[in-house]
């Protein structure tokens, strides 16, 4: 009786140390050297059940020939797996952990040489070549809550007190199918808690290449900013000496920064390609300096056709009509050259070539066909704020129009003052402005204050995005280092304009390599990639302004990481040398 009471108490241990394991690896031997020490076997093999249907070798152990390959030993297991069906789709039975795999039984045999049931030879080939004699097998099937089997254990050679190899009994193969129901029911949790890690690791790197599919710009972005974040946060873990001496990560911490950096960016899904990828000032979706073209056009041949009237009518000499003629459809030219060049934006737009663009744009030209005829929906909602004019009418060579002014038509977070996430951002008054004037003007780049604001827009869209997914307590700061790479140490950054002492330092971590992968990128069409050098006198610049953190910024030097970085991503050309004392102090 007592025997029993031990074996239950035994048996109660195991199941609470299978439970509290949470490593797959460790879980498979924990199971495998417990079932070997209850049925005192000298050798022991946990298969797992594949979605291909066949048993791979997880771990073996055979204590009189020293061998300890699979789970935590870091010895390979080169054995190939076991298929459950044969090459004809039958069911392979011939082989005693497939045939315990397809009918959920156990099979105990006490002599795998004087067997007839099954097909030894492989057995026999291992014992001959490694002078071992295998004798009795206990083959267990592994059954998950829902009687599926999802691997087998299989012991060798049970042992009596003396030594001697003898057959396990009748009470002892209980307690190890005991003992392998409760391993199923630890191991099936453990491997569906991997398998849903796996998914949320591949959802997460889908959405991460989404992103960065969808601009030729940020190519890659996604998948360098979080290497660079894991190499300065691990060498913040290695710090000993410095304001990082105490910091460090636990394993759940490293996976919830390894989810914040990856999905980072995520909330540029919501920010339309035209608007990411603005190239010129009258770009949407096309680029409307051909429409504007066209009107120059159109104004050239009313200009020619007024002169060509004249002529017929015998209204002035002929060869000054001419040369007034040509004189206008220079200036014309002129004009149009003038505004694609400043289609093309710049560092810097005078207010005297704003005042050129005014004076142009007052021109008219004569249109005689409908303006809302074949629009969209949408569009002609907003021609609809004015009345349509009478046909033919004159209109201006560019204009900002009611109809070119696109309203906020869905709820801007960052536009509600009592917002929950705490946005402090200035949302302008309207979604779009497509004026053209308006564009024209832009004092420097492409982009209008309402397109500046959607791209910046897109992490107030990943903390919403962020917020909304059910994160265990583990994950729950994946929002906060996500949504803080653009906030600054001086809390003039966005979206929440926090300070450095309100930021994570996973979350400035993320601020640093952000930019400098930003700076060094090879894979922006719009502009040279930087040297090193250059990168960092940038960044440098950044940290007395106070936008990046400085300690961080002397680590992400002193430690090397940049140079780490630069040499797996960065061109040869761009790997230069710069003294880094002269940014340390």
């Amino acid at each position: 009786m007592s025997s029993d009471l031990a074996s239950f108490r035994r048996l109660i241990d195991i199941g609470i140390a299978l439970s509290a394991e949470k490593d797959t690896n460790k879980l498979m031997e924990i199971i495998l050297l417990e079932a070997k020490e209850i049925g005192n076997a000298d050798g022991g093999t946990l298969y797992i059940r594949t979605k291909e249907n066949t048993l791979e070798f997880e771990i073996m152990r055979t204590d009189s020939l020293r061998v300890a390959q699979g789970g935590t030993s870091g010895v390979e297991i080169t054995i190939p797996p076991v298929q459950m069906f044969l090459e004809d789709s039958s069911p392979n039975t011939q082989q005693i952990v497939a045939s315990a795999a397809l009918s959920g039984d156990t099979l105990n045999i006490s002599d795998a040489y004087d067997s007839t049931a099954f097909d030894f030879s492989g057995t026999k080939r291992f014992d001959d070549g490694n002078n071992y004699r295998t004798r009795s097998v206990l083959t267990v099937p592994l059954k998950n809550s829902q009687d599926y089997v999802i691997g087998v254990l299989q012991l060798l050679n049970a042992q009596a007190p003396g030594g001697e190899v003898i057959a396990f009994s009748e009470q002892i193969q209980p307690l190890i199918e005991a003992l392998a129901s409760q391993a199923a029911v630890a191991l099936d949790n453990a491997l569906l808690i991997e398998a849903q890690e796996s998914l949320l690791d591949a959802v997460i790197t889908l959405m991460a290449r989404a992103v960065d599919a969808k601009s030729p710009y940020t190519g890659g972005h996604c998948e360098r900013v979080p290497e660079l974040t894991k190499m300065l946060t691990q060498a913040a873990c290695d710090s000993t000496s410095g304001p990082f001496t105490e910091f460090s990560l636990t394993e759940e911490e490293w996976y919830e920064l390894h989810i914040g950096a990856w999905l980072h960016d995520c909330g540029k899904v919501t920010t339309p390609e035209h608007v990411v990828d603005k190239a010129t000032k009258l770009e949407t979706i096309t680029d409307r300096i051909h429409e504007v073209r066209m009107r120059f056009e159109v104004l050239k041949l009313e200009r020619t056709i007024v002169y060509q009237d004249r002529v017929i009518s015998g209204v002035g000499d002929p060869e000054s009509l001419k040369a007034e003629l040509e004189k206008e459809l220079t200036r014309i030219d002129d004009d149009y050259y003038f505004i694609s060049e400043c289609n093309l934006g710049g560092e810097f737009m005078a207010d005297e070539l704003v005042d050129r663009v005014k004076k142009i744009a007052a021109t008219t030209w004569t249109r005689t066909l409908s303006d809302r005829a074949g629009v969209s929906f949408e569009e002609l909602k907003r021609k609809e704020k004015e009345p349509e004019s009478s046909l033919p009418c004159e209109e201006a060579l560019l204009a900002d129009r009611p109809d070119h002014v696109i309203e906020h038509n869905s709820v801007v977070h960052s536009a509600d003052p009592d917002n929950i996430y705490g946005f402090q951002v200035e949302v302008p008054e309207n979604k779009y402005n497509l004026g053209e004037i308006y564009n024209l003007c832009i004092s420097r780049g492409t982009l209008t204050d309402e397109e500046r604001f959607k791209i910046n827009d897109h992490i107030v869209q990943t903390i919403v995005m962020l917020e909304s997914l059910p994160f265990p307590k583990h994950l729950e700061r994946v929002p906060e280092i996500a949504g803080g790479h653009h906030e600054k140490i001086d809390g003039t950054g966005y979206p929440k304009r926090l300070t450095g002492d309100e930021m994570s330092v996973p979350a400035k971590v993320m601020a640093i390599a952000d930019v400098f992968e930003a700076l060094t990128a090879v894979d922006r069409p719009y502009k040279k990639p930087k040297k090193l050098s250059d990168s960092v006198k940038i960044m440098s610049f950044m940290v007395n302004d106070q936008h990046l953190d400085p300690e961080l910024f002397r680590l992400f030097l002193e430690s090397g990481v940049y140079r780490d970085y630069a040499q797996k991503y960065l061109l040869p050309a761009q790997v230069d040398d710069f003294d880094i004392a002269s940014y340390l102090n």
